[in-house]
């Protein structure tokens, strides 16, 4: 197993580095300290043939191309202070009201204007006996984006020799505030030589939270069957095919909070890859890419686009703050958050 670095250009005049994660199957993953994001994962197939199989760019200029900039589609970025939407760009915490930046109008989204996946991170090389990684590290201001509380967040990406790239999350704060990581990376299992409708996919849930009419979940869950169902293995095709939008379903799992389950599973047929996710989590966002522009691309001329590549947005409740039974989306100042997501591959 081997970590490189190398520089990726410059932000503000601020040096942005590069690494590169390999282990002994010829499994890879590019990470940059910018926005701690994942800009390439290389995954063999059955016959051995290696394929990039996340949207990224090879270029840190393209991460601020007027067309991703529109787009906004945060390719593989970690997504903080609170992933997904929070209603109105507004919460209530301690009998004071908050207000967000709204740059998803009406609602506030990733963390706003700029959130995590837009900053500079710190970052440590971890080099141990079975796995390496990157720890990743940045300091939120009280206030920042509209957020209440000083927050110290790391984030830690491993490879392992057992081809498992394992992510966990950990902050404290010296005030309540609301908190949800994620990272926002877009998976395609045939290295792109196809859209993902060929994927089978299974999850273990069959509830999702009901969004409201700006697709913002308000608190019901909902029992979903027929195309929305994934507890058993199924073309994913099929179910996009009958959806005006495709996905973008917050899936709650159905098992004891923080207990570190397998909570999905995708296959794809022709290239034998299997990618399992294992996650601490709640629940999952499950995103099919309708909105992902087809005018995106690698520089190699790897196409991105609509229903191209799909995210497992592992976190807590989307607009946590603002339902009451979503499970420890507040962050306190006595508590260390803590939360794990893995995804497994074989081929």
């Amino acid at each position: 197993m081997k970590i490189t670095q190398q520089p990726f250009g410059k932000i503000g005049g601020n040096e942005v580095e590069l690494y590169q994660l390999t282990n002994d199957n010829g499994m890879s993953i590019k990470i940059t300290n910018y926005g701690g994001i994942v800009t390439s994962l290389n995954v063999p197939d059955s016959a051995g043939n290696i394929d990039d199989i996340v949207c990224g760019f090879d270029d840190l200029s393209s991460y601020f191309s007027e067309e991703y900039i529109n787009n906004a589609p945060y390719f593989g970025g970690i997504i903080g202070r609170y992933a997904a939407r929070v209603k109105d760009g507004s919460f209530e915490l301690n009998d004071q009201q908050y207000s967000l930046a709204t740059n998803n109008a009406p609602n506030h989204l990733h963390g706003g204007n700029v959130g995590f996946d837009k900053q500079i991170w710190q970052a440590k090389i971890i080099e141990e006996v079975d796995e390496i990684g990157l720890s990743l590290s940045l300091v939120s201001v009280d206030g920042d984006e509209g957020y209440p509380g000083n927050l110290s967040v790391e984030v830690q990406y491993r490879l392992t020799n057992t081809n498992a790239f394992k992510i966990s999350y950990k902050a404290t704060t010296d005030a309540a505030t609301p908190l949800s990581l994620t990272n926002h990376s877009y998976f395609n299992l045939t290295g792109f030589n196809d859209d993902i409708k060929g994927h089978e996919l299974q999850i273990a849930s069959n509830q999702i939270l009901l969004p409201d009419e700006t697709n913002v979940p308000v608190g019901p869950t909902k029992v979903v069957t027929g195309i929305e169902n994934f507890i058993e293995q199924k073309r994913l095709g099929n179910s996009i095919d009958q959806l005006e939008f495709g996905f973008e379903h917050y899936y709650v799992f159905d098992k004891a909070y923080h207990a570190k389950h397998q909570v999905a599973q995708v296959f794809e047929p022709k290239s034998g890859r299997v990618m399992k996710v294992v996650s601490s989590e709640p629940g999952m966002l499950f995103y099919t890419g309708h909105f992902t522009s087809n005018e995106l691309k690698r520089e190699s001329g790897q196409q991105y686009g609509q229903y191209r590549a799909m995210c497992f947005e592992t976190s807590k409740y989307p607009n946590g703050p603002n339902i009451s039974q979503s499970p420890k989306s507040v962050l306190l100042p006595h508590e260390t958050y803590f939360e794990e997501t893995e995804f497994h591959f074989s081929w």
